[in-house]
Parts: C-alpha cells; structure tokens; sequence
C-alpha cells in the first residue's frame, strides 16, 4: 500500500469514526428528552435527577467531537464535500448539545408541577403528542443524517412547523386557564416553559436538517422560509 492510499484511508477512518460520535451523541440526546417527556407525564420525579446528571455525558460528546474536527481539519486538511462534512457536524453538535440543555429543563420543570400537585392543565397527553412529535423530528434529522438523505431531511424541516402551531395552541390554552383561575399560574408558567422547551427541541432538529442538505448538496438553505 502507498503512502498516498494509507493516507486516504486513515482519512476515511477519521471521518467515519466523527459520524459514529455523532450518531452516539444523538442516540443519547434523543434518550434524555424521551425520559425527560416520561417524567412530566408520569410523574416520575426520580428519573429527574439521572436527566440532569446525564447531561455530563453529552457535555462530553460535545468535547471529543470538537478535538476530532480540529484533528481532521490540521492534519487532513479536507477540500470540498469532505470539508462540508466535517463544518456541518460542527453545527450540528451545537444544536444537539442544546437539545440536551432543553431536555435538562423539561425534566426540571416536570419535578416543579408535580411537587405543586397540579398536573391538570392542560392535560399531560397534549404536551405529550407535541413533543412526540419534536422528538420524532430529532430521531428523522439523525436518520437522514446518516445516511445523508435530503428527502427526508426535508421532510423533517416541513414538520417543524405543525409543531409550532401546537405549540402556539397550548400556550393559549395555559393563558386561558390563568385567566380563569390565578391559582393556577406558577403550574401554567412552568408547563408553558416545558411547552417551549419542547418547541425548541423541534427548531434544532430542523436546523440538523438543514445541516445535513449543506453536507450533501453545498446548499444552504437557514432563512430560506419553505423553498427548501
């Protein structure tokens, strides 16, 4: 083997191993903001303290995945598509470290309204379809991701905004009911912010998707409204 195929293949080795990391890092993120949506509708407060203490863990991922890139970009020295490769994985790391953040406050707030004992309004399944819906939209801009498919990191752009209008909708909701009721507004304020936690779960997995038709196609489409 020449010296020039060594290279290329210790090239190949590297920019493989920063998809894994990703891809890891992404599995996890996506695994605190479900645990951190099961603990608002069940109840289940114990599971707050493993979300909060796992962030360490995508704080980590975060960390390797920015040494790698500098790694690859001094010594591989990437042109063209490799180099959109290793630029978008640096964006797209951002936003799932923010995800992790938005699912650290999910998981906080859900131990705040179940230590008020007030967990009727609205109703735990309608915060739940939405952020199984922004969640989902995590898991699709993964997938695509990985398999660098802009069909269906379209797909997940489009998504993003039935997740804004149920948003919008349980906001209402939350201030019809402290209107109604003052008693009810420190429960309202902290599920109206779990709602917008939930929404901006949504905005970043909309952003990975954009990421992932910059690596495979060199377009960037951030700002580009529904033309993408």
């Amino acid at each position: 083997m020449n010296e020039s195929v060594h290279l290329s293949k210790q090239f190949d080795e590297d920019l493989t191993g920063l998809r894994t990391h990703v891809l890891e890092m992404g599995g996890l993120v996506e695994a605190q903001a479900r645990a951190a949506i099961h603990a608002y509708a069940s109840g289940d407060t114990a599971a707050v303290k493993d979300i909060v203490e796992n962030d360490y863990r995508v704080n980590g991922f975060e960390k390797i995945i920015d040494e790698e890139t500098i790694h690859v970009v001094a010594k591989r020295q990437p042109t063209a598509s490799d180099l959109r490769l290793v630029m978008g994985i640096t964006k797209i790391v951002t936003d799932l470290e923010r995800i992790g953040d938005e699912a650290k406050k999910i998981a906080k707030g859900a131990r705040r309204v179940h230590e008020h004992g007030q967990l009727t309004l609205p109703r735990a399944t309608d915060v739940r379809h939405v952020a199984d819906e922004a969640i989902a939209m995590l898991h699709q801009a993964l997938d695509s991701f990985a398999r660098l498919d802009v069909v269906k990191a379209a797909e997940v752009i489009h998504a993003d905004t039935k997740v804004d209008t149920e948003f919008k909708a349980l906001v209402r909701q939350l201030i019809t009911y402290m209107m109604e009721d003052p008693r009810t507004i420190t429960t309202a304020i902290d599920i109206v912010w779990i709602c917008r936690s939930v929404e901006r779960i949504g905005d970043h997995a909309k952003n990975v998707a954009e990421h992932v038709i910059y690596i495979a196609e060199g377009r960037d489409i951030r700002h580009a409204g529904k033309e993408a």
